[in-house]
């Protein structure tokens, strides 16, 4: 396949065309001044050495070099083939809550956050594991398809709010099958999930979910945000949080309701009481255990992301086949020494004839 790299440099061609115009002026004003002198015939006689032709054979090739410099800048290309290759690794899906309980503040600046910077961490560090990354709250959505693609998985990680997902709540039952649909089947057998949430579950039946995806040979791995004790949710797009989203109370426990208004910026029930979001962690133990998984709590120091991957690549890597792009070969060698060459031309041709070449007219009848 065959590209520009930089093909907006092709725009500097339309300074051809000032280049064009000056050399018609001076060619023009360079008659006008021999005419001045008598009939052009007579004073071309009287100028045997002089050559027209050869001033416009140096414009065109000196017109050519830029074309090609031009050319160069704009760095041609080829390459891009697709190949197969095999690779040691692992497919995971990472399945992100993001529930407007996600936005208390118990982890600084606030859970959904923390989790943003760990997973864009992990992407960082990964090299041949592929990554999924499905976000739920009350229904559950795929963020990214299974890719090895780790700088376009973390655009996406970057972009997740609560507002992704409209209807609050927190279907983990949901999440759980639909990353369990996400993988390709040439991994089967070196599969796991990652669900990041605080385990208030209110939508769905999670354990059931738990036991398909085990029967699939699908291993779930938990990280629980959030402490037990607990913490406020900050309005969507209040305070320094700036997460924008629906107002409705979602995975927020405490039988807090959508609509309901809020005094001080922080979400409350029917009855005007603060909602506080605590970590569910009974849950998500209890996943972890159907799947043949693990189950860690987030601290201050860690969220646990690391250690988990950690132990899955020791534990589930396996070879399957990928396919890759070739990297794409530099051409722009090429139009560079052709402009090169049209400038070393263009200066070796002379403004006029030369007698010392003049004698040795092979073209002459003897």
């Amino acid at each position: 396949m065959f590209r520009f790299a930089n093909i907006e440099y092709f725009w500097l061609l339309l300074a051809a065309l000032p280049l064009v115009g000056a050399y018609w002026l001076s060619a023009r004003m360079r008659r006008r001044r021999l005419e001045r002198f008598g009939d052009p015939e007579t004073v071309r006689a009287l100028m045997p050495a002089a050559s027209p032709g050869r001033h416009f054979t140096k414009f065109l090739f000196f017109l050519a070099a830029f074309a090609l410099a031009v050319t160069a800048l704009a760095r041609p290309q080829l390459g891009s083939k697709l190949r197969e290759v095999k690779i040691e690794g692992m497919e995971m899906m990472l399945a992100v809550d993001v529930s407007n309980s996600m936005l208390a503040e118990d982890f600084a600046p606030n859970r959904l956050e923390r989790t943003k910077y760990s997973i864009d961490r992990l992407l960082e560090s990964l090299r041949q594991d592929r990554v999924g990354l499905v976000v739920f709250a009350g229904d559950a959505y795929v963020q990214l398809p299974i890719t090895a693609d780790y700088t376009t998985a973390r655009n996406f990680v970057r972009q997740i709010s609560p507002s992704m997902v409209s209807r609050q709540g927190t279907a983990i039952g949901a999440a759980i099958d639909l990353a369990a649909s996400g993988f390709s089947s040439e991994t089967e057998g070196s599969r796991a999930i990652i669900m990041i949430t605080d385990g208030e579950n209110h939508e769905d039946d999670a354990i059931s979910a738990a036991r398909a995806a085990a029967e699939k040979g699908i291993k779930i791995y938990t990280i629980g945000i959030g402490t037990p004790e607990g913490a406020p949710i900050p309005l969507p797009g209040a305070g320094s949080s700036g997460s924008s989203g629906s107002s409705g109370v979602g995975g927020s426990g405490s039988g807090a309701a959508s609509g309901v208004g809020a005094e001080g910026d922080f979400i409350r029930d029917e009855e005007g009481q603060m909602v506080v979001s605590k970590l569910d962690e009974e849950t998500l133990r209890q996943i972890a255990i159907l799947t043949e998984g693990a189950y860690i709590r987030s601290t201050d120091q860690s969220l646990g992301l690391d250690e988990i991957v950690r132990r899955i690549d020791e534990t589930e890597s396996r070879e399957f086949k990928a396919q890759m792009f070739e990297e794409y070969d530099e051409q722009y060698v090429w139009p560079l020494g052709g402009a090169l060459f049209c400038v070393a031309v263009g200066w070796a041709i002379l403004g006029r004839k030369n007698r010392l070449l003049a004698r040795f007219n092979i073209f002459r009848k003897s």
